[in-house]
């Protein structure tokens, strides 16, 4: 079986295919001194929870978005999987992903991988939001290419940096208020936060479209793009999955799994 594990600033996901099809998904808060072993541990009781054990994998596929945890994701997989991870971001590993900004360099492993997986699943040209950390709207060219995008501070960001910033104002839980207008301080709060941040991702999705001059389809993805569902006008789809997805297709393109 192939481990997928996506390495976020504020989570860390671990996905297990079948080679057929998803069977197991698991989330851990990402934390860069857990070291091989300690993952290995709460690995393998999470997947003997689930009827699996560490020995079925046999491949591994990893995005990092967190630079010190890369060395622990390794050995895990090299110790307790006995083989070499994909890495993205590694020399060696072919994305085929075109990417036309630039700096390429620059470009965030988590985003390559998201608009591939994208485009597996709609083909382009078409926008991906990711709801994270940070909201980053990335363009996907009609032939899959990387085109460029937009990051802006994510929606968790704004909610700490408004309690911290503002010493009468309350941390809050983000959800959907009933009204627009608050009438009091934490359902005003909410309503900025949460229709704020709908009326960001509308409206840069708008501008780019006008920009880009092309009818694109929108993608949404990330821990809190599930709360824009129904609120939003502008996404089409959302795929919780899709780092995941993208990074199925990562590990076809640099080694034939069927022969696992």
């Amino acid at each position: 079986m192939l481990l997928v594990i996506d390495v976020g600033n504020t989570n860390t996901v671990f996905a297990l295919h079948n080679r057929t099809d998803w069977v197991a998904r698991w989330r851990s808060a990402t934390d860069s001194t857990r070291t091989a072993d300690d993952y290995a541990v709460w690995l393998g009781a999470l997947m003997a929870m689930d009827g699996f054990r560490l020995t079925q994998i046999t491949g591994c596929v990893i995005s990092s978005v967190v630079p010190q945890a890369k060395f622990h994701f390794r050995n895990l997989s090299r110790r307790y999987f006995g083989s070499e991870p994909v890495f993205v971001g590694d020399p060696e590993t072919r994305l085929d992903v075109p990417i036309r900004i630039r700096r390429p360099e620059q470009v965030g492993a988590d985003r390559l991988v998201a608009a591939l997986g994208a485009y597996q699943l709609y083909g382009g040209p078409l926008i991906v939001i990711d709801s994270g950390t940070a909201t980053t709207l990335d363009v996907v060219g009609a032939d899959g290419g990387f085109e460029g995008g937009i990051i802006a501070p994510g929606i968790n960001l704004s909610v700490r940096a408004l309690h911290d910033a503002a010493a009468q104002l309350p941390r809050i839980a983000i959800q959907r208020p009933e009204k627009v207008i608050g009438e009091d301080t934490v359902s005003a709060m909410q309503s900025g936060i949460f229709w704020g941040y709908v009326e960001l991702i509308d409206g840069l999705v708008n501008r780019v479209k006008r920009e880009y001059g092309q009818e694109m389809k929108v993608v949404a993805t990330g821990g809190v793009a599930s709360l824009f569902d129904g609120a939003s006008d502008t996404i089409d789809h959302f795929e919780p999955d899709l780092m995941e997805v993208g990074l199925l297709e990562v590990y076809r393109r640099n080694q034939d799994i069927r022969k696992d």
